[in-house]
């Protein structure tokens, strides 16, 4: 089994006004079966890495789920956000939603 490693890019979301501001920011997608076949891993720029259950992720592309440190929901018909809580803060990212159909599908692949 190997490991998966996406690269993406996704858009913070801010109450700021888009226009000022580029809110695009890469983000590190990863899935070791070796280390947990059942967790799912995002890392956002100057923060630690969030590791959280695939099917939490895969849920959350169809209908709002989470209810503690990461929640997803569908975010119109080609979106989907992640939101993460930690003691600093929130942090919500909005992702396309064929970025990460197409890493979970890899992710079921490297399982095998």
């Amino acid at each position: 089994m190997s490991v998966v490693e996406q690269y993406a890019r996704a858009h913070i979301v801010t109450d700021a006004d888009a226009e000022d501001e580029d809110t695009s920011i890469p983000v590190v997608l990863r899935y070791d079966p070796e280390a947990d076949p059942r967790s799912v891993c995002v890392g956002l720029p100057g923060t630690a890495e969030w590791t959280f259950s695939r099917t939490l992720l895969e849920q959350g592309l169809r209908a709002p789920t989470g209810t503690g440190e990461v929640r997803v929901w569908p975010c119109g018909r080609v979106g989907a956000v992640v939101e993460f809580h930690s003691a600093r803060g929130v942090s919500v990212v909005q992702f396309e939603t064929k970025t990460l159909l197409r890493f979970l599908r890899r992710t079921y692949l490297a399982a095998v």
